[in-house]
């Protein structure tokens, strides 16, 4: 019993212990923060660090000459196209060349059964020869009646004979004559016919009617086909066709162009075609403009345009899409401003100029082609102007600002459609 009492008196001890413990740190903690408040009041607040003008860099807008491209979008196919289909009727029974290779004008395709062909071939062969023996015997009975008018003409003269055998005689010679001329029509007739059945068994051999690529075969070997069956088809490749569309304002601005010496629509057009592929390298070989379509698409509005590039090594397929770049026009004393110096905001292009009075100006801007690293400008700036191309999102209208030139953002030949802004 004392043993316990004794341990309650020690519990009590320390928890007295510790309670003032947790004072002393309560009262030392609010103590530290009155001395820090009261040493924070009595100094003055620290004064705002002082700034500058922005230091920025800025490009000189200057008037230049440069060439303006446009850019369409394009499909290739093949500079001649042509669908291979029998002029004959039968079972296919081989197919003589490879899927996909190179065929040359007059290679044989396929092979049709040639037997009935054949046998027609024959059929004619002996028409020819029974229509032959017919002539013989026609042009011997005319011999025969030419012999007996010749021998009986004197003699019904001076009246050796009756005048009706000489009569008789002359019936003969011309049945004769009819049969030699009928005999002679059946012969020839009998050699069209043959002239027929061996261009019928020529057509068993179906052959190729241009040099190009032959594309898959359509029908299988064993199958029934006629003339209407298209069996393959051969593109000519190189040189490959290139179609693309301009809108009816885009011809009629070229066409204006034209009136002061531009060609790149005619068919004798010396201006290049450059040809952009689906991996963003341009195909080395230029092309030119073919011809202009006659008429435009009434459903949309443009009229569709041919140009032709060299293709060796058939690197280039029909179907293939590509973008065909060409310039159009050359713009004197044109006004560029750099990409990197732009800004769009609610579709409005604006961007920075240093002024004179050392301050920010911002200008909106009216933008025609990108071309290269820059922007062809209609409107908004004025050759002199320091544009601003760095510290954008810094600058305000008015800004105070420190500039420096950097370096030129050279123009270059190739243009981007406006479209693509």
């Amino acid at each position: 019993m004392r043993e316990h009492q004794k341990h309650e008196q020690q519990k009590k001890l320390l928890h007295r212990i510790s309670m003032t413990g947790r004072s002393v740190l309560l009262l030392n903690g609010l103590l530290l923060g009155v001395v820090a408040l009261v040493a924070g009041c009595g100094k003055p607040p620290a004064a705002p660090p002082a700034f500058g003008p922005m230091p920025v860099t800025t490009y000189e807008v200057r008037a230049t000459d440069v060439p303006v491209s446009g850019e369409w979008v394009g499909v290739l196919d093949g500079y001649t196209n042509a669908q291979i289909q029998p002029q004959a009727s039968g079972y296919l029974v081989s197919q003589l060349y490879k899927e996909g290779s190179e065929v040359a004008k007059g290679q044989v395709l396929f092979q049709i059964d040639p037997r009935p062909f054949q046998a027609a071939l024959d059929s004619s062969t002996a028409q020819l020869g029974q229509a032959q023996g017919t002539l013989a015997q026609a042009k011997a009975a005319l011999g025969l009646a030419e012999i007996n008018v010749t021998r009986d003409t004197p003699l019904a003269a001076v009246h050796a004979i009756a005048k009706s055998t000489l009569d008789n005689d002359t019936q003969q010679k011309l049945e004769a004559e009819a049969n030699v001329a009928t005999a002679e029509a059946a012969v020839k007739s009998a050699q069209a016919a043959i002239e027929t059945a061996q261009l019928n068994l020529g057509f068993t051999h179906v052959r190729s009617l241009i040099s190009g690529i032959a594309g898959a075969a359509t029908t299988q070997v064993g199958s029934l086909v006629n003339t209407s069956t298209v069996l393959t088809s051969v593109s000519t490749l190189n040189p490959i066709k290139c179609y693309f569309s301009l809108s009816d304002s885009e011809y009629l601005a070229l066409m204006e162009r034209a009136k002061d010496g531009g060609d790149l629509l005619h068919g004798e057009s010396k201006v290049p075609l450059t040809l952009t592929l689906a991996n963003g390298q341009d195909f080395p070989h230029k092309g030119h403009i073919e011809y202009v379509d006659r008429s435009l698409n009434a459903q949309t509005g443009a009229i569709r345009v041919v140009g032709v590039f060299p293709n060796p090594g058939n690197l280039l397929r029909p179907g293939q899409f590509g973008r065909v770049k060409a310039d159009t026009e050359m713009r004197h004393g044109a006004l560029l401003v750099p990409q990197v110096a732009l800004m769009e905001l609610q579709g409005l292009h604006q961007i920075y100029i240093a002024g004179p009075d050392g301050k920010a100006h911002l200008e909106t801007l009216t933008l025609g082609t990108q071309i290269g690293q820059n922007w062809l400008v209609e409107s908004g700036v004025k050759a002199g102007d320091q544009v601003i191309t760095d510290n954008l999102q810094k600058l305000r209208d008015g800004a105070p600002v420190s500039p420096h030139p950097g370096p030129d953002v050279a123009p270059t030949a190739q243009a981007e459609p406006s479209a693509g802004r």
